[in-house]
């Protein structure tokens, strides 16, 4: 153990050795639920030396234990059939009493934002949920914090004071996927269950994996000693960032044409953008001329105060931006946020609030994909005192200052930033690693579809990772990333069936399990509505596979295919009682190449479990791809109502068959790393190799720095 870990531990057990009281972690509350038929374990601190005596109500049984020289104390306890409620009494003289304790079924929740999205983030029926969830007292609801640490960290930032009753007003700030996988165990168990959810949004699959498992991936191996490098305490991660900042900042006047002897003339009211172009706001820059842009664009416009609002503070908001912003009033700098996920609202000095006409300027930093002010119009705009608006929605000046080539490396907050490889396991699992749970749910992959084929290694890994530390095999069951962005129109390469292909080939692990989630997305919204589909799905796959039940929980599997003629046979497992189409119309979704490699839409029919596959353009046909798109058009399903998931019977690499040349990168992403940082980096890897854009990079400091886009929403 290094010198800074051990004086971490010690200033953490100093003040519990001047205290007789012994204390628990955060996630030992009231209203808890322990894994039934379980040696689990319990633990805490107390005072070195001192005897700790654990007594559970629901056998009477008392367990001991001793304080070690550091504090620590630990017991196991037998947990019977689930039932309650029990107390659980922790005791070193001065008694801990725990009440209202269920025994039951615990599961994890873990992912990025589609499992963080809260059941008040108006999900489907939110509002009959919501009235409906008192009579769920059984559920139970841990809430993990959003908290991130370079090193493991033995205790976790809990919400709302710890375990909390399932209520209407409680699950308001609860994911909605969770809560409605756990509704519906609870429906058709009848026993109690325990949700932890531990996720936020926008994050990778490496920062929820530990340091070991990462180094196992040579990838990775480089980029974890880089973490070691990073300051353990979250102040001086600060310090660090600030100080970075102002040197970028003064750098960046230097370079950025927009500056003028220190000042940022493109935001002052008084400068002429006569020349400068149009664009809508809200809206993608890349969506309005501007594609493949990464780099620094200034927007701008007037507004007109009135009169009663001089001297007065007002609110800026500007929705969400994609991916930094620094946001100027009449040329005075008053907000700087990074990241595509946060909402952005800004407070207007009085001083600064003149009537008649005013200047709103966003230097917005676009760092590879989508880029530009997006979200809800009705929340672009300023206010005074929530009384009176003025829509900020419309039309905007923009002009291009520098690509982000051009740029010196923007610092990233170390103390705030989840997307560092260890960072999430570190502060929000490995804390909870003694806890003893049934298994978890998993709903991420969003920002790892720039490295589908990567994400073959990495999610296995990381299942295996966790398991490791829990000391068992949980079952593991994962949601498929849903239909997302434009509906197909024709054969198309994808990341997201890519990544879709990756997930299922987790599969290939024991106990694990897959939800297909391929009709329940929205091409509009990345953050769909329908948890409740999804939360459902899960738990038909819990019921099945972990408790035995005899139902259909599997849409339609492909298993394998046939060449017949100028014909390919599909056959399928999980048919129960028939494939059918969920709409009642032709089969749709299929697309058949032949040896030029070129698909083509193709006719299905239905064939018992199986389904013939043809194209008049097609003669002699060798691959079949179905539901092989981001947002694809599809229907198969079985009798049981369950949707096929996506697939492909081929192997080709990206591009083969699409008009695109090499196999290698698409024309997007190199559009996307040739107009980022990542140059430098591209010239030494390009030549003989794939790349896949959107890895962690490097700042000069020597620390991680982010140039991958994840998701393109507001945080939920």
């Amino acid at each position: 153990m290094n010198l800074k870990r051990t004086l971490f531990l010690l200033a953490a057990v100093l003040p519990l050795q001047l205290s007789a009281k012994v204390t628990l972690p955060a996630i030992f509350t009231d209203n808890m639920v322990l894994q039934q038929q379980s040696d689990v374990k319990i633990w805490g601190r107390a005072k070195p030396g001192k005897a700790v005596k654990v007594t559970t109500s629901w056998d009477g049984k008392t367990y001991a234990a001793t304080a070690s020289a550091t504090g620590g104390w630990e017991v196991r306890v037998s947990t019977p059939v689930a039932g309650g409620p029990y107390t659980v009494t922790v005791s070193d003289g001065k008694p801990v009493e725990l009440k209202n304790v269920l025994i039951g079924e615990v599961w994890l929740c873990s992912g990025q934002s589609n499992m963080e999205m809260r059941v008040a983030d108006r999900v489907l029926n939110y509002e009959q949920e919501m009235k409906e969830a008192d009579a769920y007292g059984n559920i139970r609801l841990l809430h993990i914090d959003n908290t991130t640490s370079p090193v493991p960290l033995d205790e976790a930032s809990v919400r709302h004071g710890g375990w909390q009753v399932c209520s209407g007003e409680n699950i308001a700030d609860f994911s909605a996927t969770g809560y409605f996988f756990g509704k519906e165990l609870y429906k058709n168990l009848g026993i109690p269950i325990g949700l932890i959810e531990s996720c936020w949004g926008g994050t990778y699959a490496e920062s929820w994996t530990s340091a070991e498992a990462l180094s196992e991936m040579p990838y990775f191996r480089p980029r974890v000693e880089k973490v070691k490098q990073i300051p353990e305490s979250r102040e001086a991660r600060n310090r660090m960032f600030h100080d970075d900042m102002d040197e970028w900042r003064l750098r960046m006047m230097q370079v950025d044409k927009a500056f003028e002897d220190g000042r940022a003339v493109w935001a002052e009211s008084s400068f002429d953008d006569s020349s400068w172009g149009e664009i809508a706001v809200p809206g993608f820059v890349q969506d309005q001329g501007l594609d493949g842009f990464s780099g620094f664009m200034w927007v701008r416009r007037d507004v007109e105060i009135p009169a009663g609002w001089a001297g007065k503070e007002l609110t800026l908001t500007l929705a969400a931006i994609d991916d930094n912003d620094f946001t100027y009033f009449n040329g005075v700098e008053v907000g700087h946020t990074e990241g595509c996920m946060a909402f952005r609202s800004y407070k207007i000095p009085a001083s600064l609030v003149k009537a008649g006409k005013a200047t709103v300027a966003v230097r917005v930093m676009d760092t590879g994909g989508k880029g530009g002010i997006f979200g809800d119009a009705n929340s672009i705009a300023l206010d005074i005192a929530d009384s009176e608006k003025l829509p900020l929605a419309g039309q905007w000046k923009y002009k291009v200052s520098m690509g982000l080539g051009d740029a010196p490396d923007m610092p990233v907050n170390t103390a705030t930033e989840p997307n560092y490889p260890t960072f999430l396991f570190n502060a929000m699992i490995h804390p909870l690693v003694d806890y003893a749970i049934r298994g978890a749910i998993w709903y991420q992959g969003e920002a790892n579809v720039a490295r589908a084929a990567q994400y073959r290694d990495l999610l296995p890994l990381m299942i295996h990772d966790w398991r490791q530390h829990w000391g068992y095999a949980f079952p593991f069951y994962i949601v498929q990333l849903p239909n997302y962005m434009k509906a197909q129109e024709g054969p198309e390469e994808s990341e997201w069936a890519e990544l879709r292909e990756a997930q299922k080939h987790a599969l290939r692990l024991e106990n694990t399990g897959l939800a297909v989630c391929i009709d329940v997305g929205d091409g509009d919204d990345l953050h769909p509505k329908n948890k409740p589909a999804v939360g459902r799905r899960l738990s038909l796959v819990a019921r099945a596979l972990t408790y035995g039940e005899q139902i259909p929980y599997s849409g339609p599997v492909y298993e394998g295919y046939r060449i017949e003629g100028n014909t390919i046979r599909i056959d399928f497992s999980h048919t129960d009682k028939g494939l059918k189409t969920s709409d009642g119309g032709p089969v749709r979704g299929f697309y058949i190449a032949g040896p030029d490699h070129k698909f083509h839409a193709a006719k299905a029919v239905i064939e018992g479990n199986t389904v013939v596959v043809s194209s008049d353009g097609v003669r002699f046909p060798v691959g079949v791809r179905y539901a092989w798109a981001n947002n694809p058009v599809c229907n198969l399903s079985n009798g049981a109502g369950l949707p096929a998931g996506p697939f492909r019977t081929d192997d080709w690499t990206d591009g083969a068959g699409f008009g695109l040349q090499g196999g290698g990168l698409r024309g997007r992403n190199i559009r996307r790393v040739m107009a980022g940082r990542a140059l430098p980096w591209l010239s030494r890897s390009v030549a003989g190799r794939i790349i896949r854009p959107g890895f962690p990079l490097f700042s000069g400091n020597g620390l991680p720095r982010d140039f991958a886009v994840p998701d393109k929403n507001i945080s939920l």
